[in-house]
């Protein structure tokens, strides 16, 4: 649409001293609205640069962040990095605080031209990117792909921004009756949401690559485009 301007690997501190890695894309015909990419359970995977590449050509100025950064430091993410071993060692707080510097990243960078930033995740992303609706002040919305509901129930009287559910309708690790349910419990909760459910794709449809899903992967795109527009001038909070 608009073209992507810059776009590169950085370092990011959060307020607690973290220095983690991302990777930003700047849209060259910005419309205010921007992008925190929280990735799957790699990490800053070459994927994620990708996406906010994606993004930025889209006019959304995108970050994608990095997991890591407490316990493997800084270094390259692609198909050779081990991140089993630093997994379970990501908190809830420490990921909201570096989202909180992404965040912080595209409200300043360039003279902060973003006013309406939004989260999305993929797998343990998108469950991170649902819980920002409750951490993250004045975000103007949260999108997840196949995240997992049981690891953001608790946290729903406290979610403002709205939300996006991107379900993977044969998703193997979360049922559909676990979506269906989180639906209603966000309904009756008063949280501004929409779900929307792709039959018969599979866990990680979103991935280009698969091409036996790209129609379901093009309507995923829209949905985050539309919930973008939709979204981006009435921030939560």
């Amino acid at each position: 649409m608009g073209g992507a301007g810059d776009q590169g690997d950085l370092v990011l501190t959060a307020a607690d001293g973290n220095r983690f890695l991302a990777y930003a894309a700047r849209a060259a015909k910005p419309t205010g609205a921007g992008m925190v990419i929280l990735p799957d359970v790699r990490g800053l995977h070459p994927f994620y640069k990708e996406l906010a590449q994606r993004f930025a050509e889209a006019s959304v100025d995108a970050v994608a962040i990095d997991y890591f950064g407490r316990t493997a430091g800084l270094g390259d993410r692609s198909g050779a990095f081990d991140y089993q071993p630093h997994l379970g060692q990501t908190t809830a707080s420490g990921i909201d605080a570096d989202v909180a510097a992404g965040v912080a990243y595209l409200r300043t960078a360039k003279g902060g031209a973003v006013r309406s930033v939004f989260t999305v995740g993929f797998c343990f992303g998108g469950a991170n990117s649902w819980q920002q609706s409750a951490s993250q002040p004045e975000l103007a919305g949260a999108i997840g792909f196949y995240g997992r509901p049981s690891r953001v129930r608790d946290l729903i009287p406290q979610m403002k921004a709205p939300l996006l559910l991107l379900v993977a309708g044969a998703d193997a690790a979360t049922p559909q009756a676990e979506f269906h349910a989180f639906d209603q419990e966000l309904t009756q909760a008063g949280v501004p949401h929409r779900m929307v459910v792709f039959d018969g794709a599979p866990h990680s449809f979103f991935d280009r690559t698969f091409a036996q899903h790209q129609e379901a992967s093009a309507t995923a795109w829209r949905e985050m485009l539309d919930f973008i527009r939709s979204h981006e001038s009435v921030p939560a909070g």
